[in-house]
C-alpha cells in the first residue's frame, strides 16, 4: 500500500570483487565461515548484492547460490538465498510456493498481494513470467475460488490510484455502498467493497473508514470482523490494517510469528528480508510501542544460531 522501495543505500567502501572473493574465501577449506557471509550479505543494500553475484560468476563461473546452497543449511540458508532475490523475484518464490501441491496457503497470497503497491506488483508479475511456466494471473485463478478470487485477481491489475488526493463526496458515497453491501445484505455484494479495496487510494480508503465511522457508529474493521469469515475476512482486514498502519500490520505478523510455542521462522524470514529496505526501521519503532519490548529482543528469545545472527544483522 503505497511503500515503493527506498532508494538503495550504497556502502562508501563496497567492492563487488572484494565481496566475491571474502564469500569464495569463507566457503573453502574445512568448514564454512557463516559469520563472514552474514557479515557482508546482510550489510549490503539489494543492488549491491546482485553485483556481488554477477561478479561472483564473472570471477569463478558458478552461481553464488548454488555454491552457497551446498554450503549452507537450514533457516540461514533459506534467509541468505532470500537475501540475493531482488525483491520482486522473492515475492514471486513465495507465490509459487503458496500455491504448489495441494493446498493453497492463502495467508500469504494474502499478505503479498492485499500489502504491495502497484509497481511492486507489476515488478512481481514480470519476475512471475520469467521464473514460472504461468502467468501469476492464472495460477490466482486456478488456486483460489469465490469472492477472495475476485479480490486477489483485482489486486493483480495493479491499477490502484496512487494519488495524494482525497475526494470527499466519493468518500461519502463509498461509505454508503459498504454500508449498503455490508451489514444491509452481508454475502450478496462484495462487488462495492473489491472496488473500493483494491482501486482507491490509501488517503481517500481513509477518508471512507472515517465517513464509514461517521455514518454507522461502527469502525469498518468491526464489521468486516463481523460479517465476513475466513480468508476474504482476512484480506479485507489486511488492507483497511495496511491503509491505517501499514508498519503496525507488519509489526504484528511478526508478533504472531513468535508467539506461542514454535516459532515461524518462514514468517520472519519473509518479513524481515521483504521489508527490510523498505519500512523495516518503522516496523521496528511500531512493533517496541506496541509489545513494549524491541524487535531484536523478541528475535533473540525466539531464535538460536547462525539464523539468529543473520536476522538481527538485519533488523540492526
Amino acid at each position: 500500500m503505497g511503500n515503493s522501495h527506498s532508494s538503495a543505500q550504497y556502502h562508501v567502501h563496497f567492492s563487488e570483487e572484494g565481496d566475491a572473493k571474502r564469500i569464495k574465501k569463507a566457503c573453502s577449506g574445512a568448514g564454512t565461515d557463516e559469520v563472514a557471509i552474514i557479515k557482508i550479505l546482510a550489510n549490503r543494500s539489494t543492488d549491491e548484492r546482485q553485483k556481488i553475484k554477477e561478479k561472483y560468476r564473472a570471477l569463478y563461473g558458478k552461481d553464488l547460490e548454488k555454491m552457497l546452497k551446498g554450503d549452507l543449511s537450514g533457516c540461514l540458508e533459506k534467509t541468505i538465498l532470500a537475501m540475493l532475490d531482488r525483491p520482486c523475484e522473492f515475492d514471486a518464490k513465495l507465490l509459487k510456493q503458496a500455491m504448489k501441491g495441494a493446498g493453497t496457503h492463502e495467508d500469504i497470497l494474502i499478505e503479498i498481494l492485499c500489502t504491495r503497491a502497484n509497481s511492486q506488483i507489476e515488478a512481481i508479475k514480470g519476475a512471475y513470467k520469467q521464473m514460472f511456466p504461468n502467468d501469476l494471473a492464472v495460477d490466482v485463478q486456478s488456486d483460489t475460488s469465490g469472492t477472495l478470487r475476485k479480490l486477489l485477481l483485482s489486486l493483480l491489475e495493479a491499477d490502484r490510484d496512487e494519488r495524494f488526493e482525497v475526494n470527499a463526496s466519493l468518500a461519502e458515497q463509498d461509505a454508503k455502498e459498504l454500508y449498503e453491501a455490508g451489514e444491509n445484505r452481508w454475502g450478496t455484494d462484495e462487488l462495492a467493497f473489491n472496488t473500493v479495496l483494491t482501486k482507491r487510494n490509501c488517503l481517500q480508503l481513509r477518508a471512507t473508514f472515517k465517513a464509514y465511522e461517521i455514518l454507522h457508529g461502527t469502525a469498518i474493521a468491526e464489521v468486516i470482523n463481523r460479517e465476513a469469515s475466513g480468508d476474504v475476512k482476512k484480506a479485507y482486514l489486511t488492507i483497511v490494517q495496511c491503509t491505517n498502519d501499514c508498519q503496525a500490520y507488519f509489526a504484528e505478523v511478526l508478533h504472531e510469528a513468535m508467539k506461542g510455542t514454535g516459532t515461524d521462522e518462514g514468517t520472519l524470514i519473509r518479513i524481515v528480508v521483504s521489508r527490510s529496505e523498505v519500512d523495516l526501521p518503522s516496523i521496528k519503532e511500531r512493533y517496541q510501542e506496541i509489545y513494549k519490548v524491541s524487535l531484536a529482543e523478541a528475535v533473540k528469545s525466539e531464535t538460536s544460531g547462525d539464523f539468529q545472527k543473520v536476522l538481527l544483522a538485519l533488523i540492526k
